[in-house]
């Protein structure tokens, strides 16, 4: 064996011994032992990994190995307190730095910084270069410069920062150069040349994970009023945790308001709230105090909450990586979760306002203008598409997926392909004969002459006179709209996105009116004729279960087969379980930090699966470290010896 393979070797060892011995985990997810051996190796690294994909360990990891103090820069105070409280009750010292500290507590962090107590130092951006903070690290050794969220460095990502412009000279600012890690859950190819580029990382081992999270469900519905869809959903996942997203802080008061009336436990989160509401609101989810947060985007990146069961948008995002993000924090400990999106044109008009309106006529870009126009257009196309939702999304960050997953509305809804040729050409004639007339409209317009409205506006503009007037009366106006979306997806129509979105006819639509080609597509078959859901037991694959955590309890992906054997060979004594998460709610609250701190979702489940009677059994519960074992193993053993005893006795 040659020195490097022996040094790889020991890397290996002394990172499986720490994922062990502190996070109580046996076996790394994919990525994470190829990006901690570069880190140890003293390589920089850009980690492209999903939500609850497990980024967090290919830092912390060998910030426990490495001397000195891993420096990692995080853009909410939220993210570092989960992150530090973790660390703390895993045994390894942690710290931040940001403003939620007060005067007295910020000098003793940085005391504790000088005096290399710390192993990690979760801080902001905009703290980076104050004199205070590079007077105390004076010739402490930073043996690595986290960059978490590192798709804030780019303005073509979906949440530029400038800030983060800070990070490069900050890291030129140390006595030695630390390697660097980029890490972050969304990014397409632009955004990962803009962060190799902007922190000016050094032939970094760039590593792409799969943004594929089989544990969550995917759907898109078109509710007629969404509060009552929404109250419908909340009353049958009463008690579980869930955040509500919508578009506009006036939106998010409305929804926190009808929800509090109806007697949910709720929360709201904007940006102009006081700052003590909003941290109070967000603790107050964190800690299960309350169930829901309604929330506009700002909330929730870096939320390391693990027990959210769902996540609504109630109001469609701007972007796909904005939306996969945002519905990414369900399910972080690989429970079953479900994403719903719903959907309305309105939400269309509102955020191509948003992207049009939202600068100054000085400052506006016109090139990021058309580039988040044409990202809302690739989010338009995923709420109205008939494709699978799982392989439309990873199509957009550049992944090849089955176009059947089982497991999104697309799939689960029943689809029949039909040859819509004569209705496509009816309705490219419709949007031709008006542009004969230099007029063009909207769908709404469009779908009404057509089916040959009567209404005032029609008759007043002589659009009752036009050839395609009424040449679809006997079509519904669903079924014209669907067809409409589609041939906007495909290209044959496009849509000017200003203030009043209209329709125009694209190049290619002559392909269908002129060339003949036909045009078939798949459309939802109506209501009655919709057959019983298919069980997963039958093998068709529809109703498949959402998903479990994997074998390491780390959460993540599970292949379909994985998580038939695993349901199959993993029963969970639900009793037990409400037990166990009584006993870790006492807990949490007497340590002061949220439940899914102490222990997961998924340790808990493989404590009913296992059964540990005694410590030396506890160790090998997935998700229990050492640190962990000599803390509570007592308590939860107890409490199941007791169960099994009572049990026994009935």
């Amino acid at each position: 064996m040659n020195g490097v393979d022996e040094g790889r070797m020991n890397r290996e060892q002394d990172a499986k011994r720490v994922l062990k011995e502190y996070f109580g985990f046996t076996a790394f997810r994919p990525g994470q032992e190829e990006l901690i051996d570069a880190i140890l190796e003293g390589r920089d690294v850009m980690a492209v990994m999903p939500t609850g994909a497990g980024k967090s360990l290919c830092y912390q990891i060998p910030a426990v190995l490495m001397e000195g103090i891993t420096v990692v820069i995080s853009p909410l105070i939220s993210l570092m307190k989960d992150q530090v409280n973790a660390l703390v009750e895993a045994g390894i010292e942690a710290a931040y730095l940001n403003s939620s500290l007060d005067g007295a507590a910020y000098a003793e962090t940085l005391r504790g910084l000088a005096q290399g107590q710390y192993r990690l130092l979760y801080i902001a951006p905009e703290r980076l270069l104050r004199d205070d903070l590079l007077a105390q690290i004076g010739d402490i050794p930073i043996p690595l410069v986290v960059v978490d969220e590192a798709h804030c460095v780019s303005q073509w990502g979906h949440d530029f920062r400038p800030s983060y412009l800070q990070i490069a000279a900050f890291i030129r600012s140390l006595h030695d150069r630390p390697r660097v890690a980029a890490c972050t859950a969304t990014a397409t190819t632009k955004v990962k040349e803009d962060i190799l580029r902007l922190l000016d990382l050094k032939e970094p081992l760039s590593l792409t994970t799969g943004f594929d999270r089989q544990n969550l469900y995917f759907g898109v519905e078109r509710p007629s009023h969404k509060s009552e869809a929404l109250l419908e959903y909340l009353a049958k996942h009463r008690g579980q945790s869930g955040i509500v997203y919508c578009s506009t802080r006036k939106r998010v008061e409305e929804v926190a308001e009808l929800l509090c009336s109806h007697g949910f436990a709720a929360a709201r989160y904007h940006a102009g709230l006081e700052d003590r509401e909003r941290h109070g609101n967000q603790d107050d989810f964190i800690y299960d105090r309350k169930t829901i947060m309604v929330a506009t985007n700002a909330f929730g990146m870096g939320i390391d909450k693990s027990n959210v069961s769902f996540v609504i948008h109630y109001n469609m995002p701007k972007n796909i990586e904005s939306y996969y993000q945002e519905a990414g924090r369900a399910g972080r400990d690989g429970e079953k979760a479900e994403c719903i999106l719903y959907y309305s044109g309105q939400d269309v008009r509102i955020n191509t306002f948003l992207i049009t309106n939202g600068a100054d006529a000085e400052e506006r870009d016109d090139e990021l203008v058309q580039h988040n126009l044409e990202l809302l257009k690739q989010m338009t196309f995923y709420a109205t598409g008939s494709e699978c939702l799982r392989s439309r999304l990873l199509a957009y960050f550049g992944e090849s997926s089955p176009h059947y997953c089982g497991n999104c509305s697309a799939c689960n809804t029943l689809y029949e392909e039909i040859d819509a040729t004569v209705e496509a050409r009816k309705i490219l004639s419709c949007v031709y004969r008006l542009k004969e007339r230099n007029r063009a409209f909207g769908k709404t317009m469009i779908i009404d002459i057509l089916r040959g409205s009567k209404s005032e506006k029609i008759r007043s503009q002589g659009f009752d006179t036009l050839s395609t007037w009424g040449i679809m009366a006997d079509t519904t106006a669903q079924r014209i709209r669907a067809i409409l979306d589609r041939l906007l997806d495909q290209g044959y129509l496009v849509m000017d996105e200003g203030e009043y979105p209209v329709v125009h006819l694209a190049p290619r639509s002559g392909e269908i009116l002129t060339e003949k080609k036909s045009f078939v597509v798949k459309l939802p078959r109506p209501q009655a004729e919709k057959p019983e859901k298919v069980s997963a037991r039958s093998g068709s694959g529809a109703g498949l279960p959402i998903g479990l955590g994997s074998a390491d309890g780390q959460g993540g992906a599970f292949s379909v087969t994985k998580i038939i054997e695993a349901q199959d060979a993993r029963p969970v004594d639900e009793d037990l379980l409400e037990k166990l998460k009584a006993l870790r709610r006492d807990l949490a609250r007497k340590g002061g930090v949220p439940s899914y701190v102490v222990f997961s979702d998924a340790a808990l489940r493989d404590m009913c699966v296992k059964l540990p009677e005694n410590r030396d059994a506890f160790l090998a519960v997935s998700g229990v470290g050492e640190v962990k074992q000599k803390k509570y193993g007592d308590v939860f053993t107890a409490l199941i010896r007791e169960y099994l005893a009572d049990r026994e006795r009935d």
